[in-house]
This record gives structure tokens, sequence and C-alpha cells, in this order.
């Protein structure tokens, strides 16, 4: 969320970003409900002021026993109250759809920033290794998976249906071994780890900028105010909802969670495999830090860097892309996508994405600290995935196999698969 003065301030830039970003909103026509609102607020205030005035008018005729005024003054005072129901009312109803439009507001983007509609405008900035050249005819990971009986579709879909899968064996040790080995990394670098709720109120997916725009991508627990969280990002951002927070050092928070999104508007993209399914798991970086531009952006490489070296233990190659405003959410200033080399789709796909919020977030979660001079001002605050499974298997198994089926085990993985360098068939 932003400020409705700086809104006002700049309504031609937020204009702008939105139709960028696709984001159906008029900015007009929220400074228009502002106004309505502004006015009758006014109006509200002048009136409680006037019956004030009335009600010091009637004490006064009342110790002066001036019984022929008093009548009149009550009145004209019951006529105020009357009135002031009426605005207070009409305010309601104002204010209701100026909220409304508020929520949709982008966040402004970086000025380094690609412009674009879709992720193919995205901007490779940095890349990793290159793609491996095989010698013989790589298989998918979902054959992989079904050589090694470690990764079962059909018995997921039987379960719970399409989007779903089971990881087993050495499928589940696997995608255990990469979520510990990037807890271990981060809890190295100073991140607190937490356990964290996986089912939400509403309003804490509103406050961390999932809603309204995301709503049809979450799902909902049938018949109370609780939604399945995609990401640990609303949790930890939720653990300081309404505080004022210490952050000379920045708060480092990282969560190991099981993720739900419904992936409406997906059918028939990734349908194959492990790629875009309705649960999987993720270790997620959050930084809550002060509200500087220098700081953040520090803090939004640390991340990224925290992501890369993850990916460098795992071995694998990979491209660092500069996302566009087409490709970005509502709530993004700036974001880098880091997509991994997978050989069954001779492409690169997303498996890491770093984004810096501003104070975005924090304005909606009202989540503040006092700067030098004592001002409480709101937080920045940064998300990275620290690695998403059963996804990063999909490079993993890939990447890594032999022609005889066999798939080499990462040095960096092997104390979390009892030392085991080597899945043979």
């Amino acid at each position: 969320m932003l400020d409705i003065k700086w809104i006002r301030q700049n309504q031609e830039l937020i204009q702008t970003t939105a139709n960028q970003k696709g984001i159906t909103i008029s900015i007009s026509e929220l400074i228009d409900w502002d106004d309505k609102r502004r006015a009758i607020l006014q109006e509200i205030e002048q009136l409680r002021q006037e019956r004030n005035q009335t009600i010091e008018e009637i004490n006064h005729l009342i110790r002066n026993n001036d019984l022929n005024h008093i009548e009149h003054k009550k009145l004209h005072m019951k006529e105020m109250n009357k009135h002031i129901s009426t605005l207070e009312n009409e305010h309601k109803e104002v204010h209701q759809q100026y909220t409304n439009l508020l929520l949709y507001v982008p966040n402004i983007v970086s000025p380094d920033t690609p412009i674009g509609l879709s992720d193919q405008d995205n901007v490779e900035v940095k890349r990793f290794g290159e793609p491996i050249s095989f010698t013989f005819e790589p298989k998918d990971h979902v054959t992989l998976g079904e050589l090694h009986r470690m990764i079962d579709i059909p018995r997921g879909v039987k379960t719970a249906g399409s989007r779903n899968y089971y990881l087993t064996g050495t499928g589940a040790a696997l995608h255990r071994a990469v979520q510990q080995l990037a807890v271990d990394l981060l809890t190295a670098k100073g991140f607190n780890l937490l356990e964290v709720p996986l089912m939400v109120r509403q309003e804490t997916l509103y406050n961390t900028g999932f809603f309204p725009l995301g709503e049809e991508q979450t799902f909902r627990i049938a018949d109370e105010n609780k939604w399945l969280v995609g990401t640990s990002e609303v949790p930890l951002i939720s653990y300081y909802d309404n505080e004022i927070v210490d952050v000379t050092e920045p708060i480092r928070l990282a969560a190991v969670s099981t993720c739900f999104r419904n992936e409406i508007g997906s059918a028939g993209r990734d349908v194959h495999g492990l790629y875009r399914v309705h649960q999987f798991s993720k270790v997620e970086q959050v930084i809550i830090c002060e509200g500087s531009l220098e700081k953040s952006e520090q803090v939004f490489q640390e991340i990224t860097a925290n992501a890369e070296e993850l990916l460098q233990l795992l071995e694998l190659p990979y491209r660092v892309m500069a996302v566009c405003t087409g490709d970005m959410s509502q709530k993004t200033y700036k974001q880098l996508d880091i997509e991994t080399w997978m050989p069954s789709r001779n492409a690169y796909g997303e498996t890491h994405s770093s984004s810096n919020l501003l104070d975005f977030q924090a304005r909606r979660s009202n989540i503040r600290y006092r700067d030098a001079e004592g001002k409480t001002r709101f937080c920045y605050t940064l998300n990275n995935t620290a690695v998403a499974s059963p996804r990063i298997l999909i490079p993993l198994l890939e990447n890594h196999q032999e022609e005889d089926g066999s798939i080499r085990i990462p040095q960096a993985l092997r104390k979390y698969m009892n030392g085991i360098g080597r899945l043979h068939i």
C-alpha cells in the first residue's frame, strides 16, 4: 500500500506503473473518492464542533433558567445529530469505495526494472555454468524418478487429483536433503529459523499484499476466514504485524514450510512432472530492514547471493533474470528470478525469486521502526526463495544423470543422504 499523499503527488507515475503491471485501476477515480471522503469528513467535523457549541449554550441556558430558548436549541441539536448520522453513513460507503480502490494501487518499480509485457521480456543479467552436453539421450525427471522408485505421479493423481504426486524412498530423502542444506546455509548466515502457521486469516493476506489480486491462487478453508499460504513469506512478515521493531541490524528470518497454490489460469502450462504442482515445500528468506534504498539494495543482493550459493553447492547451471514490469506482482519494487537449466525442457526454468518491496508490505502490516531522530517510520521488506522442492529435483536429477540411469549426488548433499554418492537403478 502506498501513502495517499504520495499517490496524489505522483498520479501519472503510478497510473503508468499500473498499466505496465497490467493492473486495472484508475488513479484519478481513486483521487475523486478521496476528495469526496475528505469533504464529508470536513463537514462532519464542522457539525460536531457546532454541536459542542450548542451543548455549551444549552448548559448556559439551564444555569440561567432560560426555559424559553432551551427547547429551540434542543430541536436544533436533534437536527444536527440526524444530519451527522446521515453523513457518517455516507462517509462509510465512500470510504469503502476509496479503500477498495487503494488496495489495487501498485508499488512503483525501480529505475533498472525492464519494461515488458511478460516473462519473455525479462533480461538476463548473469549466468553461472553452462548447460551440460550429454553424449547420450538424457531422461527426464519423471522417467528417472520412476526408474529409481522416487516419484509416483499416478498415485498422487489417484489420491488428490491433477498436479499432485508422491515422493518415495530416495525421492523423499532428496526432497528433505535440499531443504536442510538451505536451512544450514541460512542459519550459518544469521537467519532466525521459525516454524510458522500455514493457515492464516484473510486480513493477513491483505496485509502482506497477496490479496486482493492473488485471491484466486489461494486455497480457502471452507466456512472459515482462513486460507492456506502459498509461501511462508506471509506468516514471516506477519510475525511483526502492528509492532515497532529494532532494525539497527536487519531482521533475518527463515522458514521451511509446505505451500499450497491453486494454479488457476495455468491449465495446459508445465503440466508434465513436478514443475507446477498444487503442494510443494519452500525454504524462504525474509528480511526486514530500515527504510533505506541503499540498505534494501544491499540485502536484496545478499538474499539473491544466498540462493545462488545454494545452486552452486548443488552444482547446477543457472542464470539470473531481471524481471520486467509485466511479469511483476502488484507489491514488488524490484525482482530478480533465478532460472536453472532443465535438460528435459531444453531451457532454463524458474526455481528462485528475490523481491524488494520497499515499505509496501510494512505499511499495510503497520511494521515500523524508530530512526536516528526517534521518528517512527515504516520498514522495508524483502524476500527470496532459498529453495523450492520438488521443483528443484527436476534439474537435480536431470543434470546429474549418467548414461546407465544412475544419478550422482552433489558433494554438498551427501552428508544429508547418509554418505551416498550415487543412486543406482
